[in-house]
């Protein structure tokens, strides 16, 4: 009796080894495929910087910066590019390099732009610019999209001091902006004078160039003296230095 026991015993030893080895198997195997899904996962969020997909080529998309050189920009009022830099498929300013513009003149738009401020940070946008001796900064023709640390700036911001807005004289209708570093995307569409800004996917600011209401901001605003300002419908697409740091990517165009 004590022998049949024995053997009993050990047979259903082994049968619980076997049972064990399967189950930690089975373990692995799940360990595998979700370290493989995660990776798969993960390799297909991977984003092509500064790219125009098919669909967008066909769509008219254009190019404004490459990622790897700063073909198709000039510092404003000089030749070339002075202080930005082009580093990981970033076109940056540690500050002090003066603004940049692009060679090419646009009209009717939708742009694209991706941007990311330092804390405590100040930049923008301009576009319809008019670049002359007599006008000594892309402000003084340009309206600008205003990019600026929302939460973090030193100084008490006015409505339409905010990121997003038509700098003084329309305000955001919503903050949406990211923390300084993340990257915001913005679009700026110019079309017939009809102008839209959006912010990462929201819509913050609408207005008729020239209307009676843009005219009456105009002349309550610091571009009152400014006769050339926002006049002309066709102009370069400037980048400000404010003295802060302030990166962008993925900059494209498409004419309307």
């Amino acid at each position: 009796m004590k022998k049949v026991h024995s053997i009993a015993f050990v047979s259903l030893l082994g049968l619980c080894m076997a049972c064990g080895n399967t189950t930690q198997q089975a373990e692995d195997s799940d360990s595998i495929t979700k370290e493989t899904t995660d990776t798969e996962t993960s390799e297909s969020k991977t984003i092509s910087h500064n790219q125009l997909l098919e669909e967008e080529k066909a769509e008219g998309w254009k190019l404004l910066f490459d990622g790897q050189t700063t073909q198709g920009w000039h510092s404003y009022l000089q030749e070339g590019v002075v202080g930005w830099e082009v580093k990981e498929g970033v076109i940056s300013t540690e500050g002090g390099s003066g603004d940049l513009a692009t060679d090419e003149e646009f009209e009717n738009f939708e742009l694209s732009i991706e941007w990311a401020i330092s804390p405590q940070g100040n930049s923008g946008i301009f576009y319809m610019v008019q670049e002359s001796e007599e006008n000594k900064t892309p402000y003084m023709t340009g309206p600008e999209y205003q990019l600026i640390d929302d939460e973090g700036y030193p100084t008490v911001l006015e409505e339409a001091q905010k990121s997003g807005a038509n700098y003084a004289l329309h305000a955001p209708e919503s903050i949406v902006s990211k923390a300084p570093g993340e990257f915001n995307h913005t679009r700026i569409i110019v079309n017939n004078g009809h102008v839209q800004h959006w912010l990462n996917g929201q819509k913050v600011v609408e207005y008729e160039l020239g209307s009676e209401d843009w005219t009456q901001r105009k002349e309550a605003s610091k571009f009152k003296e400014m006769t050339g300002y926002a006049t002309a419908t066709k102009g370069r697409i400037a980048l400000q230095d404010h003295g802060d740091k302030v990166e962008f990517r993925n900059i494209k165009i498409k004419t309307l």
